[in-house]
Formats: structure tokens, sequence, C-alpha cells
């Protein structure tokens, strides 16, 4: 079994992403982050998701954003509630401000340089282009730009010891297609954490742009997200 970088961040997406990777026989080494997020659930979440799935190994890489800010996500700054599905990922709409500026670019970077490490030629990322908040690093172009540099700014690749390979098996498929792969390959996704601006427990505000969405993928799979009956459980 090849070993993979998985970028985990404990979301719906990127645990799909694990199990696809396995599932393609890859061993996974799982790649999370404290960048300064406001919100420390979704690391939780990429722990149990790590644990569940089994990996090689998790690393919680430390880095601080925050200090550069831009970002709902990462300074006080209002997270959007309440906006309609249709303004999202349209030519037109604008580049919410939740938002990281160059976020997936410093990820991607961190899980290029454990991949030389590890002597692996592949990384996965769960990045959608569909059903998605408009971010431009989740794009086709992207992807496929930040391979061409993986494989011309690494030692690896320019002796030709690896051809680097950034999968984004999501990121044409909607987000009711992504549940239906993930439950196929048994992801639990009560495990998952997909809010911007969670409760004091945890629990899912469910008028953020993710929060929308991924309602709106378990919806159109017609699958209840078990998420919720969890947090109702809790509360």
């Amino acid at each position: 079994m090849k070993p993979a970088v998985v970028l985990l961040s404990g979301g719906l997406d990127s645990t799909t992403v694990l199990a696809l990777a396995r599932a393609q026989g890859f061993t996974p080494y799982a790649l999370s982050f404290r960048y300064g997020q406001r919100h420390a659930v979704e690391l939780e979440a990429a722990a149990r998701v790590a644990a569940a799935l089994g990996v090689a190994e998790h690393v919680i890489a430390e880095i601080d954003l925050r200090r550069f800010g831009g970002s709902a996500l990462t300074a006080e700054l209002a997270v959007p509630k309440g906006r309609e599905l249709s303004e999202l990922s349209t030519a037109s709409a604008a580049i919410p401000i939740t938002y990281v500026p160059a976020r997936n670019t410093v990820f991607l970077s961190f899980a290029l340089a454990w991949a030389e490490v590890l002597d692996a030629a592949d990384l996965f990322i769960g990045v959608n282009a569909l059903d998605y908040s408009g971010y431009p690093d989740c794009r086709p172009d992207y992807i496929a730009a930040f391979e061409t540099l993986a494989n011309l700014a690494t030692a690896a690749g320019v002796e030709g010891r690896q051809r680097y390979r950034i999968h984004a098996p999501l990121i044409e498929m909607s987000k009711a297609e992504i549940i239906r792969n993930g439950l196929a390959l048994g992801v639990d996704y009560a495990l998952t954490s997909s809010c911007y601006d969670p409760g004091p427990i945890g629990q899912p505000c469910g008028a953020c742009d993710s929060c929308q969405l991924r309602a709106k993928g378990f919806a159109e799979a017609g699958v209840v997200d078990p998420l919720l009956a969890r947090y109702e459980t809790d509360l």
C-alpha cells in the first residue's frame, strides 16, 4: 500500500476523501492544522475521524494565520448567516468573508513537505467546485497549478524520483454525491463537523453557508444527517 498525505479538517468532505484514499489502496497519513481558527471543534472532529478510519499517523500542525486576519474564521468578524443558496458558487458571487487568504496553498505546501519526507507521491484534498462557498482555491485549475508547482519546487520532483499528484476526487461532485459515496464506504458523518460558527458544545448553527450546503446535500441524498441526532441527544 502506497503512502498518501490526506488533508483532514474533520468536515464532511475531507472525511469522505480520507475514506476514498483508503478504498483506493493508499496508506493515509492525515494532516490537520491548528491555524488560529476561532473554534477547536473541527480539530476534535478530525481526531475522531482519524481514529475511526485508521490512519498511519495523524499530525496536527501549528501555524497562526490569525496574525494576518482577513477572515471571519480567524478574526473577530461576523460569520454570514442565512444567505440564499442561490447566492453561493455562482460566477458573479462575491468571495465570502469566511474565505481564509491562501489557506489551501499553505495547507498543501505543508502536505507536500511531509509527502517528500514520507517518499509519498500522492496528496489528497477535499475541495469541491459545485456545492461550495465560492472560494478561489477550490477550483480545478488551482489544483492543476499546484500539482505543477509541486513537481517544480521539490528535490524529489526535480530529480525525477517522484511525480507528485494532487487528488481532488470530490471536485466535480454535488454534496449529495459526496455523501452517497461516503455512506457506501461506511463513513459515520456523526463524527464530523462542518459549521463555521458552532455552539458551546460544538452543535452546528444551521445557518452559515457550510451548514446550509451540508443540509442541502443530506436532503438531496434522501438521508438524515446523523450529526443532528447526536446533538439533539446531547442537548
